[in-house]
């Protein structure tokens, strides 16, 4: 999953997907409305490069009075972010997430102080989590990924009956540079973007994967013999605005 879509919050002006040595793909769209290629790939050195120009927001929305939402009332679509799953085992944070929020309104403010507990005692180590963990794993240590961290969160909000999801992809000024991953909720009848790793909220976002972890978000998934991945190069850049 690399190809980004356009959406509410991004627009996709131009894209370039480049396979070397060229191979037949084949895309299709997944549960959760993001963009899939699936192919075969050859013996020996394969490569796959893409780069694309997107039009993003400055900055992410918050919403501090945006109220919690009836599960009788929400969409459809919304119902599978509020179950526990692989890496999210919200069942299990349903005592720690509802003293970490006590005396809070609900809805978004209570999320904002999930972000915040997990923040302040999880410290950021990007580059250092090869092995996923999940948010039981993880509120069992002191350090973590952004990956791990937005596990957390997404546990924690689930169990408030909140629904979150996971979102993979890149955020400008990431050091060092990477794929990201964050995460939303939905309060106020939308979606709101939540970092953990982060101490303002930073816009300059676009987002590749949306899923319930990171089980549902691997920019590229294998089976069969393991195949060694010898190099990958993340880079972001912020371009001139275009006349239009």
């Amino acid at each position: 999953m690399l190809r980004p879509r356009s959406g509410g919050n991004q627009w996709i002006a131009r894209e370039e997907y480049v396979l070397s040595p060229s191979t037949p793909v084949n895309e299709f769209t997944d549960m959760f409305g993001n963009l899939c290629q699936r192919l075969v790939a050859p013996a020996g050195y394969f490569s796959v490069r893409t780069s694309a120009h997107v039009e993003t927001a400055d900055s992410s929305d918050t919403a501090p009075n945006a109220p919690f939402i009836e599960v009788q009332q929400l969409p459809d679509e919304v119902l599978p972010f509020l179950y526990p799953s692989r890496y999210c085992e919200s069942d299990r944070f349903t005592e720690m997430a509802a003293s970490l929020v006590r005396g809070l309104s609900t809805g978004y403010g209570q999320c904002t102080a999930i972000v915040d507990y997990v923040r302040s005692t999880i410290q950021y180590t990007p580059g250092a989590g090869q092995q996923i963990i999940s948010a039981t794993e993880l509120n069992q240590s002191s350090s973590g990924v952004c990956r791990d961290m937005a596990h957390l969160g997404i546990a924690c909000c689930r169990a408030l009956s909140i629904p979150a999801r996971m979102v993979v992809g890149y955020l400008e000024g990431l050091e060092p540079m990477d794929l990201h991953a964050w995460f939303e909720v939905y309060v106020g009848n939308r979606w709101y973007t939540l970092d953990p790793t982060q101490a303002e909220l930073k816009g300059g976002r676009i987002a590749i994967a949306y899923g319930r972890d990171a089980a549902d978000v691997a920019i590229f998934t294998q089976f069969g013999n393991p195949v060694g991945l010898l190099n990958m190069n993340v880079s972001v850049e912020r371009m001139p605005r275009p006349n239009y």
